[in-house]
């Protein structure tokens, strides 16, 4: 059984900014409107579910929180090097330098903040943070850069 949270029809979507090193046009500062979706597969549970919609709706939406009008860096890239004082960040990548106010950005723990390195790291966070039940098999998050333009990452569990 999948059990399917499509962020477009229920308002699990942010907007944020980012650039992808060495891409002939994403290399340049631009921003999505993103649109998350998540898919389980299991089996029903004994309470008739395979798993309450609620507690991973509300993972989704941290996610949201935590990304929604922000410029997002990496921050574990060989390309970008980042300088974090009290109230900003320098970015410098190829031959370009960017400064943010702090409160603007979001460092994830990835190397490039492509749709799929977010998925992947949005699913490894959802697995150690959320409780799954014993008939889950997968989770897999999907991210929407567009429409039409998804990237899924899963894991078995």
């Amino acid at each position: 059984m999948i059990l399917e949270i499509d962020g477009g029809h229920s308002g699990i979507r942010f907007s944020a900014c980012h650039f992808i090193p060495h891409h002939d046009k994403c290399s340049r500062l631009h921003g999505h409107s993103y649109i998350l979706r998540l898919r389980l597969e299991g089996d029903i549970g004994e309470n008739g579910m395979v798993m309450d919609f609620v507690a991973l709706k509300k993972q989704l939406k941290a996610f949201v929180d935590e990304f929604d009008h922000k410029t997002i860096l990496p921050g574990n890239s060989p390309d970008v090097k980042l300088t974090i004082s009290d109230d900003s960040v320098e970015a410098i990548s190829c031959g370009k330098r960017y400064v943010f106010p702090l409160m603007d950005v979001v460092i994830i723990d990835v190397s490039n903040t492509t749709a799929e390195e977010m998925t992947k790291l949005m699913v490894n966070r959802m697995v150690s943070e959320v409780e799954f039940p014993s008939n889950v098999r997968s989770v897999a998050v999907g991210l929407d850069e567009e429409r039409g333009q998804t990237a899924w990452y899963e894991v078995k569990i």
